[in-house]
């Protein structure tokens, strides 16, 4: 059987930039998979920084610590803990509100 193939189309345009990584991000099937992923697009530095930023969304969610104490124990600075309470509570994306939500989803039907 003949491979069919979706051959890129070289652009600058931010937002279909944005969509095909996110389409890409789409395709691993574990957390193995998805950080072999990420080792492949990002540096170790960019990948720390990621983790690091998840981590808190999930400190500032589930536990009562202030953002001293999350500083405290993770070493992140202060200034993205800040920035990452902005985009769990306020921003209109939603993205961290999303994954802690389907990650919870997922435990409570697992269990």
């Amino acid at each position: 059987m003949e491979q069919v193939t979706n051959s890129p189309t070289p652009t600058s345009d931010g937002k279909a930039l944005a969509e095909d990584l996110a389409e890409a991000l789409l395709t691993p099937g574990s957390a193995a998979e998805m950080l072999r992923l990420l080792n492949d697009l990002c540096t170790p530095a960019e990948v720390r920084t990621l983790a690091e930023r998840w981590h808190v969304a999930r400190l500032l969610d589930g536990t009562d610590l202030s953002y001293r104490d999350i500083h405290d124990a993770t070493g992140v600075s202060t200034t993205t803990i800040v920035r990452v309470a902005r985009f769990l509570r306020q921003e209109p994306h939603q993205g961290y509100r999303a994954a802690i939500d389907q990650l919870s989803k997922d435990k409570t039907n697992a269990g």
